[in-house]
This record gives structure tokens, sequence and C-alpha cells, in this order.
């Protein structure tokens, strides 16, 4: 009998009647002989309606009882899911994040998962009772609740398929698959049947909203195929799984943009060694998270360096630089936070030489601008003024032939 583990995300329970749809899914693959995990996300916009209540009485709610707070939010999506399981006549039973076994650590608000005690899930499994498992959750060793952060009820699913060795993942979702590029911009963007893991990882990490990053690492670690596809119809969606050359669809297999990007820039930054360690252990120490980074040229002994973060951390990346500044002698610090970043993805140019040279020369016809440049072995980045954006994605879309038609 086959181990299925299902993800469904919050649009899929976003009421009683969509409710009632995915129970009657799950109670199909149940009745196809195969045993049910599923993991679920909050209602709607239940986990925005929590944290509006918090911002309520507290600009600053302790991150320890904001996640006791936001994890109700899959409990109540756990037990209504139940409920109607048992109504079509199934044997089901509902679990927190600790009572599934998910351990974390004590990062709260953005906990890791450190393992999967699997024994209630597997004994649940030997009494024929579907599993409803509360993602985006578990409990530290000190036997709190913790929470996964934004899109982690993707990384519980992932996790407990294998722990479980289970034989599928499928996370459902209100889209029919992982498309080349989002079809709010690109009408005809491609849907693709197959993605690599380290494509769907970068994707993912670019700003494709389908799957979060952790998910499609811990996959990639433990062999966890993924099948990404909706859950208003039953059409067949994206397989994420290790990927042959034969398999592969084209050079470059899709595009990602993220408009939550802001560039820090110190100018005249002192050449000195040791003084850009100085500059990026400040930002390390405040938890900022940096992406790319440019260094200008060398002039009279001073360089400029340009970053990127999000646009959430940008104000604070400006105080802490402008301190240091003060102390290395930099002249000053700019943000520049109407910015986008577009990237294109694909293990195809790793085998290509000319994929920089087409995709600068598309966005050159189409005049946007560049500002930043970054690339890896199967990405290229650029950022691009935010009013540019479309214009970028629909440019390479067309360049690099990712539409249906």
């Amino acid at each position: 009998m086959s181990i299925i583990v299902q993800k469904y995300g919050g649009s899929s329970l976003a009421d009683d009647e969509k409710i009632m749809r995915v129970a009657k899914r799950i109670v199909d693959a149940k009745r196809d002989g195969n045993q049910i995990v599923a993991i679920v996300s909050a209602m709607g916009k239940t986990t925005d309606y929590l944290i509006s209540m918090a911002e309520k009485i507290t600009s600053s709610p302790p991150k320890r009882e904001m996640d006791r707070l936001l994890s109700t939010g899959e409990q109540i999506s756990m037990s209504l899911l139940a409920m109607a399981i048992h109504k079509l006549g199934e044997n089901v039973v509902s679990l927190t994040g600790p009572q599934a076994g998910i351990i974390t650590d004590s990062s709260y608000n953005k906990a890791k998962i450190i393992k999967i005690v699997s024994h209630r899930l597997l004994n649940e499994l030997e009494n024929d009772n579907i599993i409803i498992v509360a993602g985006f959750q578990g409990e530290t060793e000190n036997h709190d609740i913790a929470t996964l952060g934004r899109g982690g009820s993707d990384t519980s699913a992932v996790s407990i398929a294998a722990a479980l060795k289970a034989n599928l993942c499928e996370i459902f979702t209100d889209v029919d698959g992982i498309y080349a590029c989002d079809p709010r911009i690109v009408p005809n963007a491609k849907k693709l049947k197959i993605v690599s893991y380290d494509e769907m990882a970068e994707l993912s990490i670019l700003g494709a909203k389908v799957l979060h990053p952790r998910s499609v690492t811990v996959a990639k670690t433990h062999g966890v195929t993924i099948h990404v596809r909706s859950s208003f119809n039953h059409n067949i969606g994206t397989v994420v799984k290790e990927v042959s050359s034969v398999e592969r669809e084209g050079l470059i297999t899709g595009i990602a943009h993220d408009f939550n990007v802001a560039k820090v820039v110190v100018f005249g930054v002192p050449d000195t060694p040791g003084i850009a360690s100085l500059i990026f252990t400040e930002l390390a120490n405040a938890d900022i998270n940096i992406h790319m980074i440019v260094q200008s040229a060398q002039i009279g002994n001073k360089n400029d360096i340009a970053f990127t973060c999000s646009l959430e951390d940008a104000e604070e990346a400006r105080k802490i630089l402008q301190k240091v500044s003060d102390e290395i002698g930099a002249e000053r610090v700019l943000v520049d936070e109407s910015l986008a970043k577009v990237s294109i993805v694909g293990s195809g140019m790793t085998t290509h030489s000319n994929i920089a040279a087409r995709m600068f020369g598309a966005l050159a016809k189409a005049g946007v601008n560049i500002d930043m440049i970054g690339t890896s072995e199967i990405t290229i980045s650029v950022v691009v003024k935010s009013s540019d954006c479309g214009d970028a994605v629909k440019t390479l879309a067309s360049e690099f032939k990712l539409t249906s038609f």
C-alpha cells in the first residue's frame, strides 16, 4: 500500500464548500488503496487576520507568544477538515505539528525542522486512519510551539514525506502547476511538466511563490518526488524531481521576478583589508540577508560597495551602515527601493555560452536598463527599475520561448 502525503494551501480551504471538496479528494485517494497524510495551511487570510489582531495589542509582540497565536490558524483547518472526512465515513485523526512529532530549533517565527519522530504517524496509519496534520509548526526541545515562517507548510509536508518514505508528496494549490513565468504578466506562459530540484530551488529563492525554497532542499536531500497541482481539478500538474538531460524541455526553464528588492550603496569605502568583512559582519549580526553584491573599481584608494536586500531590511541596513561609515571614513549611504529583480533559470546555460548575451540583448531592445547583474551556475539575475519589471519578463519569455503559443 502506497503512502501519499498531500498538502493543501489556504486558498484550497478558504470556506466550508472548499473544505468538503478537499475532504472528498482525500477520501477518494484513500479508497483507491493509499494511506493518506494531509498537511494543511490556515484557511484563506487567517494568518493575516491573526497578525492584525496582535498588532492591535502591541507593535512588538514577543516572538514566542506570536508563534502560539499563529499556530492556531492551521489547527482550525485541521479540525474542520477532519470533521468533513468523518462525515464522509472514513476514520480520521487530526494532529498538531508537535503531536505529529515535528521537532524544531528555537528560532521563533522562522524555525527549522531538526527531525521528525514518526512513531505516532506510523501507528495511526497502521490503525487505518487518514491523518490530518497542522502545517507550519513544530515543537522545540523545550516543548514550546515554533512556526516555520511563511510557506512553512510546504516544508512540513515534504519533511513528513521524507520521514515516512512516502511514495509521493502532492502539493495542492490554486493553480494547475508551475509555470515558466508568472501568468499574470505573461498570460500564455508555458506550464512546465518537469522541473529539477536545483532549478525549482533557484526559482523559489528568486521570487516564484509556488514552493518554499526549504521544502525543495529537503526534497532533494531525501529524494522526495513532488507533484504540484490544482485542488480545483484533476489535471496533471508539474513534477519536481531529479531530471536527466533527456527530460529537459529547453535551455531556460523559467523566469522569476521579485519586487521585494532594495539596493544599498556605501560610497567611498576605504580600500583596506578587512573593511568588507566589517561591513557584512555587522549586517549578519542583525540577521539581514544579503543577495547580490557588487564592488566598483578602485578610484583614489576608495571603492563603492553595493548590495541588495529585502525591502523590510533596507532601513535597518541603512542605519547600521551609516554608523559603520562614520567609523571607517566612508562618504555616504544610499538606499534605492524603486527596483525589482528579474532572473532566468535553467541548467542548459551551463553548456551554452550565449545565454547572457541573448538576455542582455533582448532587454536592451526592449529599452530596459540594467542596474546590477548577478550570476550562479544555472541563474542570471538583473536588477531593473520596478516599472520595467513586466516588460523585462515579457521580453525574456519571448526570447527564450517560454510561452505555450
